[in-house]
């Protein structure tokens, strides 16, 4: 069959690798001049520089997103950096390093020997992962994170150090609106699962080389190309008033609920577009610095306590020169600050986001050399980086009502929040239904 795929996304990358390997000939449409979507690499006036235009961090969980890399033969190992599980505060004051044993034991250990919380607060730590796990990882749809601490007598302090760190990361919604229940996915798959799906990896090449650019060259794709008309006949779907036999809109929900809106309407299709507009967003900035020459952090990886009443914003610091790999455009001496949950920054200019983020960067690496002057900075603010990952949350499937229509995308119901392997996932899905249909 001939299949378009709107959007050369994470979402959209997959399902079309998906329909080729079926033997299926999929034309990939992308707005854009380069493939990746919302996890690309970009070109940087102000810095002269190729950075990306978000810091993203992947776990050895994420398995679909690696065995994709795998069939595009890739050497994993040189492209993305792999850490254990470890979490430490840039001022020293909380640290979990889980060492090299197999699971649960690395989880245990890590816990035993964690920095910056009481003993009784790690047995009460240990005690809710442990109590999750024997309820199979399941909790109540309407229930919110902070209110699952809360029954799980987590202090104010471990909210603080670990939790409310490990939710904005993995899901970009404040505890107090956050799902506990797509936390506990998380959870499941990688500090439940072994010891290897609780590592975390950071890309060591920019993000559209470390698999997307690699598929470009193996799939037809018109970039430049915004789908604007989708229209159902009787025996094809015109695409921009061009024919396939299907078509997967793997967008963004907020453009695809725009293509899908001219189907003919039904009760199921608006049910379908129901749950799309019931989407809220959240936002993520990331300041890009430019070092005078590489810091060398101990850690490539560091937690961050923002202050927003000090325009202090970050929650993630990265020293891109000791994750990047050798001769990649990204080993210029450079940091990274990821700011999850950026709503609050609509209200500041961006000296003013910057000086802070410097700011809080100082007070809290005061334990190591001073920062090596700045040269430049660039902030990108992604305002529909992510849906807010809210509890009752009604999200679509892969199959739509309008015939030979199909979604893709980390908003469609991939057990996961909006991440870059719920996208992987979501692509490879709409590909399998597609052929599951013929």
């Amino acid at each position: 069959m001939k299949i378009a795929v709107i959007g050369a996304g994470w979402a959209g990358l997959s399902a079309a690798l998906g329909l080729q390997r079926q033997g299926h000939h999929a034309v990939v449409f992308e707005a854009a001049r380069i493939p990746g979507g919302r996890a690309r690499s970009l070109h940087s006036p102000r810095l002269n520089a190729t950075i990306d235009n978000g810091q993203h961090i992947l776990l050895g969980a994420y398995t679909e997103t690696l065995a994709l890399m795998r069939q595009l033969n890739l050497p994993i190992e040189s492209r993305l950096l792999r850490l254990g599980l470890n979490l430490q505060a840039a001022d020293g004051s909380f640290r979990l390093r889980a060492p090299v044993l197999p699971a649960p034991w690395h989880l245990l250990a890590g816990m035993v020997g964690m920095r910056g919380l009481s003993l009784p607060g790690r047995f009460r730590l240990v005690a809710l992962i442990h109590r999750l796990k024997k309820q199979r990882w399941q909790l109540p749809d309407s229930l919110t994170v902070e209110q699952w601490l809360t029954q799980g007598h987590q202090s104010i302090h471990a909210m603080r150090c670990f939790w409310t760190p490990l939710c904005l990361a993995a899901l970009n919604t404040p505890i107090d609106q956050a799902s506990a229940q797509l936390l506990a996915n998380v959870l499941r798959d990688s500090l439940g699962a072994r010891r290897a799906d609780s590592d975390m990896l950071l890309p060591r090449v920019d993000l559209s080389e470390l698999w997307p650019a690699q598929a470009a060259r193996q799939l037809d794709i018109r970039y430049g190309h915004a789908i604007r008309h989708l229209n159902t006949c009787s025996t094809h779907i015109a695409v921009d008033n061009d024919p396939f036999d299907a078509v997967v809109v793997a967008t963004s929900a907020h453009s695809a609920a725009r293509l899908l809106r001219q189907g003919t309407p039904t009760p199921a299709g608006n049910e379908y577009l129901a749950r799309l507009a019931a989407f809220r967003y959240t936002s993520i900035a990331t300041i890009s610095l430019k070092l005078q020459h590489a810091w060398n952090l101990p850690c490539p990886m560091l937690m961050l306590y923002d202050y927003p009443d000090k325009r202090q914003f970050g929650q993630w610091l990265f020293d891109r020169s000791r994750i990047a790999a050798r001769g990649s455009a990204l080993q210029d001496a450079s940091l990274s600050i990821v700011i999850s949950n950026a709503g609050a920054l609509g209200s500041h200019t961006r000296d003013e986001i910057v000086t802070g983020a410097l700011q809080q960067i100082r007070e809290q690496t005061r334990r190591f050399k001073p920062m090596p002057k700045v040269l430049g900075h660039e902030l990108i603010v992604e305002k529909r980086a992510t849906f807010a990952a809210v509890p009752n949350l009604k999200r679509p499937g892969n199959a739509t009502p309008w015939p030979r229509v199909w979604a893709a995308g980390d908003w469609t119901d991939t057990g996961y929040p909006a991440v870059l392997e719920g996208a992987v996932r979501s692509g490879k899905r709409a590909a399998e239904l597609i052929a599951a249909c013929r």
